[in-house]
């Protein structure tokens, strides 16, 4: 299918091929039948992309504290290579969409094949021929609503709830400050409402048209008119409510949305703006400022939006996806027309010169669509839905690695391509010799495509089963999110493949029971997970230094985690996993491979209201390992710190750009006393794995201390909950 992309770094935009997204459970494949461009927001992006990087990092400074924040914990070339690889990526345009349902997800029971349907979300309303729409972006259009006026949707849902911020009364007036696409529908809802309206424009033409729309007049921000007229209506006590729908970087909106306000009125921001508030004048009058987010409550929580969980009704009126049912019925009752507005209807093949024309000014438009080839009808063909440590067990003998001809390259498939498959693993497999990467798979049409052109992969799909029986592709890679590891582990292990997954390999007993339930049913132990530490040069080098020792060891593990950005998957316990057991293997499986043992016993507690714990690990000889994850410390203190203590002597790690072993009053330096890159080990473990894929050989680590690792993780859950150690199995 074909896609509307663009590079951030270049400025390109293009009509891409990207393979079909899946249809995944909770929600549906929508064929495209019309599409909106924003005229503000998206060619505001389009715009920033054109600018230099000294101009991308002026227009956004928020982007620049995080990278400087990453520069601080990982180091500069982890984040320039994860910084580069965000920029140089194709990135999706489009929000605001009307189409058929090509498909039904398992879960959905509200909409049919054929129905026509309006979805939101810049994730999930793309200029694409096809997009995979969650339950709570899409809303069924009323009989006889026609599909291009539908496809104003979402922007008809961002003026809905701006004008719901405003809390307008029956007789009151408003100046709605910018007549642009939203100004103009903000315009029609408020004089739906019983609220008479000044619009305010520097365009003339876009003043004509709020007029015909239901404006009781409209003018420039300078004229003397406008002032006059909101006296006139308002017995010169000032408007109550003023909704900025306006851009750009001029202070005049907010001003003189005080000039104009009431006593006590309200200012709604819709818009992008500037907003320096004049003190004087907004205290004197006491203004009531507020935002209105979008389209609604639920907007950017991805439990309401990727989850389908809904907000009671009761608690929550308007909701992002009832505001779009409630804006198509405005359009389907005639209380609201938006074909005035349309000012262009393209062929979705001209996409890119369209988005010229609006740029360079070619094209005057309020709102442009893309119509695209073989609209569907409400008839639409229908098309069939889519429908303790335990033991480790192998049925027999070991599964022999697939046969492969001498010297043929190690054929390699990708699930998942995320930031850290982009900036941390395949940088280092397209480097080295031997390897082909075969097919990338992802649910997003658009990162396999990304993926395929940034990293020379042979295919990109969104079909698993098809990689899975494809008997040519050596190994497979899963680097997913954390809920789907165990699952997409155990159906490759099943298939034959030899497979990496990221840590965790699961969430629960009961999915690591899953994987060793494949291991046994298929006997292919094949299996890595990324724990990339112990192969970190600085450290196994220390280890080398430190030697074998007699007694018993100690070790002390600080990690600083640091606090998430609000948003993170990270944070969605719920059906993620929390955040040490989605990291925490890194560190037990650290500790375990210095001690030479796996642990028999986890006695974990935790700060009362964070994520703030201690985790205490024994060992078979009595050795132990303390590792403080720890949420609440200085951002500038290094990342990982660890000290191994035994026989006299002590081996320090600084976050693994630093290392010594200490012994008496003597101190000797691991590698260079000057710190270099700082490298984690994750292209000695592809080495180690890629090695072990063409030769057939043992795995880098073996499966039962990689189980052993991760029934250490999850027991940690029941330390807290329990208060007393937890025993496991055995060490090795």
């Amino acid at each position: 299918m074909k896609q509307v992309v663009q590079n951030y770094k270049s400025g390109e935009l293009a009509v891409l091929d990207v393979p079909v997204p899946g249809c995944k459970p909770g929600g549906v494949l929508v064929r495209s039948a019309y599409s909106l461009i924003s005229t503000g927001t998206e060619l505001m992006k389009v715009s920033e992309a054109g600018m230099s990087m000294l101009g991308k990092a002026r227009s956004r400074p928020d982007q620049v504290a995080k990278v400087m924040r990453s520069v601080a914990t990982n180091g500069v070339p982890a984040t320039y290579r994860k910084v580069m690889g965000k920029l140089d990526s194709y990135t999706p345009l489009g929000y605001s969409l009307c189409g058929v349902v090509e498909q039904v997800g398992a879960g959905i029971d509200d909409v049919a094949v054929g129905d026509l349907v309006a979805c939101a979300g810049n994730e999930h309303a793309l200029h694409a021929e096809l997009n995979w729409v969650p339950k709570n972006l899409y809303a069924r259009v009323p009989d006889g609503l026609a599909p291009r006026h539908a496809a104003f949707g979402t922007v008809g849902s961002i003026a809905l709830q701006g004008v719901r911020q405003g809390e307008p009364r029956l007789g009151e007036v408003a100046l709605v400050i910018g007549l642009g696409l939203i100004g103009q529908l903000v315009v029609q809802l408020l004089a739906a409402s019983g609220v008479r309206v000044v619009g305010v424009d520097p365009d003339p033409v876009r003043c004509g048209l709020a007029e015909r729309l239901g404006a009781a007049a409209c003018g420039d921000p300078a004229s003397a008119a406008v002032e006059a007229t909101v006296a006139e209506l308002t017995d010169g006590h000032g408007v109550d409510q003023v909704f900025l729908a306006a851009g750009g970087g001029s202070n005049q909106p907010v001003e003189l949305a005080a000039r104009l306000s009431r006593d006590r009125g309200r200012v709604v921001d819709i818009g992008k703006c500037r907003l320096d508030l004049p003190w004087n004048a907004y205290y004197e009058k006491e203004l009531d400022v507020r935002f209105s987010r979008s389209y609604g409550p639920g907007r950017y929580d991805p439990e309401y939006e990727l989850e389908g969980r809904d907000y009671p009704i009761g608690h929550v009126r308007w909701t992002e996806r009832r505001n779009l049912a409630c804006f198509l019925d405005l359009l389907a009752r005639g209380r609201v027309d938006v074909e005035p507005l349309v000012s262009h209807v393209a062929d979705f093949d001209d996409a890119v010169e369209t988005y010229r024309l609006l740029k360079d000014g070619g094209l005057k438009a309020v709102a442009v669509l893309f119509r695209y080839p073989g609209r569907p009808d409400r008839a639409a063909e229908a098309v069939a839905p889519a429908v303790a440590v335990p033991a480790v067990k192998r049925s027999g003998a070991r599964a022999a690695a697939p046969a492969r001809a001498a010297g043929a390259p190690v054929r390699l498939a990708f699930v998942g391509a995320g930031n850290y498959a982009t900036s941390m693993l395949l940088p280092h497999l397209t480097r080295r010799d031997g390897v082909e990467l075969s097919t990338v798979v992802t649910t997003t049409a658009l990162s396999a495509a990304n993926a395929k052109r940034k990293f020379g992969f042979a295919e990109a799909t969104t079909d698993l089963d098809a990689v899975l029986g494809d008997r040519s592709i050596d190994a497979v890679f899963v680097v997913t999110r954390h809920s789907s590891h165990a699952e997409l582990a155990r159906k490759a292990l099943l298939a034959g493949k030899t497979v990496f997954v990221e840590k965790p390999l699961a969430l629960t007993e009961d999915e690591l029971a899953d994987v060793l339930a494949a291991v046994e049913e298929s006997g292919n132990d094949r299996l890595q997970v990324g724990f990339n530490r112990r192969f970190a040069p600085l450290l196994r080098e220390a280890k080398q230094r430190f030697g074998a020792r007699s007694g018993p060891a100690h070790l002390r593990y600080l990690v600083n985690a640091g606090r998430l950005d609000h948003g993170s998957w990270y944070l969605r316990q719920g059906s993620e996993g929390s955040r040490f057991v989605g990291e925490g293997g890194h560190f037990i499986d650290t500790a375990s491979w210095l001690l030479g043992a796996d642990p028999v016993s986890v006695y974990a507690v935790a700060s009362s209201g964070n994520e703030d714990l201690h985790v205490v690990l024994r060992y078979p000889d009595d050795s132990t390992a303390t590792i403080s994850y720890l949420t609440t410390g200085a951002a500038g203190f290094p990342k990982e710190t660890l000290d191994l203590v035994a026989d006299g002597k002590v081996l320090r790690l600084d976050d693994f750009l630093r290392a010594a072993v200490h012994e008496g009053r003597r101190k000797q330096w691991v590698g260079s006393r000057l710190p270099k890159a700082r490298d984690k080990g994750q292209s000695a473990e592809l080495a180690a794995f890629v090695r072990a894929v063409r030769t057939g050989g043992p795995m880098p680590v073996p499966l039962e201390s990689l189980v052993a690792t991760t029934a250490a993780t999850l027991a940690v859950r029941a330390g807290l909950a329990g208060g007393v150690p937890v025993t496991l199995a055995s060490g090795r």
